[in-house]
């Protein structure tokens, strides 16, 4: 198997390769004993063990199978599968413009039922107005150097974040109070927004909660991060957006969004805060 031209992909699949040989060396037997009990070459194991090449979903459950360590198979398939696009570079999915990064993730909206947004740094994209978003949009377009097609993009978040009127799907918000004071566009703009936050809170199946700065923190702040249903989750950085799909990280992801839960407030506290935020911009 040919180098991964993205380092990060390429250092996934050796990650993966490196646990399967300590699988393999924890269970006290050589490649050529794997083998036989898998059923293949000798050189097979060695090729798979040196990330020469990929393994299929059911080379990864022989080998578990064969080092009796099938607990393990879940988390190595899914990662096996996310090593060609855990980390999507940002500028590859911006080149054509933004309105095809909102559209990207459509069908993912549609068929979540249940979304935990944990957000740091601006207003989530579920809960912008149009102002906001185009604000937002603009300096990100401006940064990257994408072609300028805001409009449309802004349009297309519009389209996605229907599915927050839709009562199936439920919603639970953690930001951090910064989310509020941050100027990313004219007071104007923002005083739209955090009126706009105060009325979803309203909505039966949208909880918000935030963490004032003033918060004894047992969590840290964190990057921005979504999991949708207990399957997947997102990550955004800089300069990637990582998708991880496997059960141990999945399930580390909820487990840091239920101690940010924690330490936010909601109700009157929590529109307190904005509306503390909404008096700042006088």
């Amino acid at each position: 198997m040919p180098l991964h031209p993205s380092s990060r992909v390429q250092k996934a699949r050796e990650g993966l390769a490196g646990r399967l040989r300590e699988i393999r060396k924890d269970a006290g037997i050589s490649g050529r004993e794997l083998a036989v009990r898998c059923g293949w070459s000798e050189s097979k194991s060695s090729r798979i063990e040196n990330a020469k090449t990929p393994p299929s979903d059911a080379d990864i459950k022989a080998w578990c199978r064969a080092c009796t360590a099938d607990d393990q198979a879940p988390d190595l398939i899914a990662a096996n599968r996310q090593s060609a696009d855990a980390h999507v570079q940002w500028r590859r999915l911006q080149r054509s413009g933004l309105r095809r990064l909102q559209e990207s993730t459509g069908d993912l909206y549609q068929e979540t039922k249940i979304f935990r947004v944990y957000v740091s740094d601006v207003i989530p994209g579920f809960l912008q107005t149009p102002g906001y978003a185009a604000a937002l949009l603009s300096s990100i377009a401006d940064f990257r150097g994408t072609p300028d097609d805001v409009s449309d993009a802004v349009a297309a978040r519009m389209r996605r974040n229907e599915v927050l009127s839709n009562g199936v799907r439920r919603f639970s918000f953690v930001l951090e109070e910064s989310v509020l004071r941050y100027r990313l566009c004219s007071a104007e703009t923002m005083a739209a927004q955090l009126g706009h936050l105060l009325g979803v809170m309203d909505l039966q199946n949208v909880a918000v909660g935030l963490i004032p700065f003033s918060a004894q923190r047992a969590v840290w702040p964190m990057p921005t991060f979504t999991i949708f249903d207990d399957t997947r989750a997102h990550a955004d950085t800089l300069d990637a957006a990582a998708t991880l799909t496997q059960p141990s990280q999945v399930e580390l992801y909820s487990r840091a969004f239920e101690r940010l839960s924690q330490e936010a407030v909601r109700g009157a506290a929590a529109r307190s805060l904005i509306a503390g935020a909404l008096a700042s911009l006088d």
